[in-house]
């Protein structure tokens, strides 16, 4: 393994501990919901768009939504300027957006949602390592609040409630949903949250939540999405010029899991009294 570009206690952290986590919500006013979401040095700003249909390929009057991610890293979100994909998005761009996306659509009833397109906007600022991890993380947050704002302005409703077509036509009226029922359909269109966290094997030691220096010298890097429920989403684990036993794998689970449930208490504290 190349030699530390420096020292791993320069990280500041016990190998088991989460970077500084800062949320700041309605980061910028256009958006359905907005937030900007820092992990140690790494930043991400998430917004959240409705789109006024559905899909080109959904069926005609579907009565179930979507949610599409992209993702991408601005130019000076790295120590070399990034260069803006300006003809469309590179492989390793498409490959985080479709985790990302998979992710989110892990936590949503899309058939509760209703007949409502969604797309999550990952932008990195800055990019410290986990990038692809805290915009997961960070995107459920937003997605959570914008869907609690399409309840309550009833452009989300529960599927007995929407009315047809010829309702409409012939001029019923919606009926609201009170605040006990806002809270029920929100937990049926987001049952579970979803959050990620990468972890690795660093000169023998298992490190979770990595930075660049932890990650450009692991041996192993994984990244684990789970739901609040406990279930997986997706498990990337790669050993970088290196091979790693079980015993190791259940190790970088034990750690991620451990680390992800923070990650989720983290997230329903920011979103307690939002609305």
């Amino acid at each position: 393994m190349a030699k530390m570009k420096t020292g791993v206690g320069s990280t500041g952290r016990k190998n088991d501990e989460i970077r500084d986590i800062e949320v700041k919500l309605d980061f910028t006013p256009n958006a359905l919901s907005s937030i900007l979401y820092s992990q140690g040095d790494t930043q991400v700003l998430v917004c959240v768009t409705k789109a006024p249909s559905l899909p080109r390929w959904f069926p005609r009057d579907s009565d179930r939504g979507w949610v599409h991610a992209e993702y991408s890293l601005l130019p000076g979100s790295t120590d070399t300027r990034f260069r803006r994909e300006r003809s469309g998005a590179k492989g390793r761009t498409m490959e985080i957006e479709r985790l990302v996306a998979r992710s989110l659509r892990g936590a949503v009833d899309l058939e509760q949602l209703g007949p409502v397109a969604l797309t999550v906007d990952c932008d990195i600022l800055n990019a410290d390592g986990g990038t692809r991890c805290a915009s997961i993380t960070a995107a459920n947050i937003a997605l959570r609040l914008a869907v609690r704002r399409l309840i309550s302005s009833g452009e989300c409703l529960p599927k007995e409630m929407r009315l047809t077509r010829e309702q409409i036509r012939k001029g019923a009226k919606q009926e609201t949903l009170s605040k006990e029922q806002m809270e029920s359909h929100e937990d049926s269109v987001m049952p579970n949250d979803v959050a990620a966290l990468s972890v690795g094997m660093v000169e023998g030691q298992v490190w979770t939540d990595l930075d660049y220096v932890l990650d450009s010298n692991a041996d192993v890097d994984m990244n684990v999405v789970m739901t609040s429920s406990g279930d997986f989403v997706e498990v990337q684990g790669t050993g970088e010029e290196a091979t790693y036993s079980r015993e190791e794998l259940d190790s970088l689970i034990d750690a991620a899991e451990a680390g992800i449930a923070k990650l989720h208490k983290l997230q329903t504290q920011v979103l307690s009294n939002a609305s």
